[in-house]
């Protein structure tokens, strides 16, 4: 008779240790694309075998060396072939499995697995940057990232993302090859290259994020388990990498970013805008996390950057009552400086948000128009949107009308879509 319930552990199980065990695997074989089948492998056998058997006392050490024997039978095979991967098989086999023997059992010896805290470290970090490696696509990155040290499947991945699985497979097939064509080691970069590619690192988990908290398409507004997972992913790092100013003001930003998420949607789904969010369900307790983040990436000097700034405005929200309350010129001049750290059209759209609320309509419509006239932002339903509400305030109903519809008309996410043909019927 099997048990369900291993089934559910096996997946608490590798949602939990797969950036360990993945890390680990890495490191013995030297080989990054292997590891990963290696621990795909051996969560097929724990899905087979602790249903029947019974979920082992260690489970990630179970896993762990399933996939070293694994590994061993794979270098056996090639050692025909390569007497390097014969010197690998010799180096890994343990007991009867290196001495040609019948396999061991991997829930006796799962006992055996110590799990050195610092190599762990190094593992998981060394996982991150080779996953989030500049070599790959932007798409390729977050599908690997969240395969292989989030833990999520293929289909999991593919579900967030509303796209085939077939597409998410695909991107982290061509992500392994990749990165075995460009012989991207397995390592934890030097200080120096460290520092030159964190920011890929950072931007792979802020898109997670952003996919969740915002979602593109789609008849929900938000994907709380997907923008989790990115919470998760920045916590890990500011665990590893505790030196890095932005890797704190970034997970300032998610946490005082989703203290909101409570209050976003209503009880039918339908998103509610930040004037009429009831406050009181903000999430008080992620508040006083984000702001502790924040307060540490102030401390580690150099000032803030991107990711703290926008923080620091999460932070603006976060601490007054009502909209009305809001610093709003703060807002305006951390937008400033954003912008002049890292100049976007999506970044000067926000700032003539708050110009709105800190100097009045005509001011911030001047910033938007000169957007429309640079060709910014073409595509997205942003633009339309804000100068919708603009004009709106300014009394130019038909000009408002138009973007308006533009906006919803662009808008790829049903949810929001309902939000700008809400305002259209409230024009009358």
């Amino acid at each position: 008779m099997t048990d369900p319930t291993g089934r559910e552990a096996v997946a608490a199980v590798w949602r939990i240790d797969a950036a360990r065990i993945v890390g680990a695997l890495a490191r013995y074989t030297g080989d990054f694309a292997l590891a990963e089948d290696l621990g795909q492998e051996a969560l097929a056998e724990a899905l087979v075998t602790w249903p029947r058997d019974g979920v082992p006392r260690n489970p990630a050490g179970w896993l762990l060396t399933v996939g070293r024997r694994r590994a061993i039978d794979a270098f056996r095979r090639r050692a025909v072939r390569d007497d390097r991967y014969a010197a690998l098989a010799r180096d890994l086999g343990e007991g009867g499995a290196s001495s040609g023997g019948p396999p061991a059992d991997p829930a006796r010896e799962a006992g055996d697995v110590l799990w050195d805290p610092d190599q762990i470290d190094d593992d998981v970090l060394a996982l991150m940057f080779v996953s989030c490696h500049p070599v790959l696509s932007r798409e390729a990155r977050v599908a690997l990232t969240l395969r292989v040290v989030g833990g999520l499947s293929s289909d999991e991945i593919a579900r967030a993302f509303l796209v085939p699985t077939a597409t998410v497979q695909a991107r982290i097939t061509r992500a392994k090859r990749t990165l075995g064509a460009a012989r991207v080691p397995f390592e934890v970069p030097s200080a120096r290259e460290r520092a030159e590619r964190l920011g890929s690192v950072l931007s792979v988990v802020y898109v997670i994020f952003t996919e969740g908290s915002s979602a593109s398409s789609g008849d929900v507004l938000l994907r709380t388990d997907l923008a989790g997972e990115a919470q998760r992913l920045a916590r890990v790092l500011a665990r590893l990498v505790p030196e890095e100013p932005e890797v704190h003001g970034l997970l300032a930003l998610l946490e005082l970013t989703a203290a909101r998420f409570p209050a976003r949607t209503g009880a039918d789904g339908q998103p509610v805008l930040l004037e009429d969010q009831d406050r009181r369900r903000w999430d008080r307790a992620a508040i006083r996390r984000g702001r502790a983040a924040l307060a540490r990436a102030g401390r580690l000097g150099r000032g803030l950057g991107a990711y703290g700034l926008q923080a620091a405005i999460a932070e603006c929200h976060a601490l007054a009552a009502s909209v009305e309350a809001t610093d709003w010129e703060r807002v305006v001049l951390l937008y400033e400086a954003l912008g002049r750290l890292a100049p976007s059209p999506v970044v000067d759209l926000n700032r003539a948000v708050a110009v709105s609320m800190a100097r009045g309509p005509a001011a911030a419509l001047a910033i938007v128009d000169g957007l429309v006239a640079a060709g910014a932002l073409a595509d997205s339903h942003l633009l339309p949107g804000v100068r919708g509400e603009l004009l709106t305030r300014l009394g130019r109903v038909g000009e408002a009308r138009t973007d308006l519809e533009a906006a919803a008309r662009l808008c790829g996410n049903e949810r929001e879509r309902a939000v700008w043909e809400r305002k259209l019927a409230d024009l009358g």
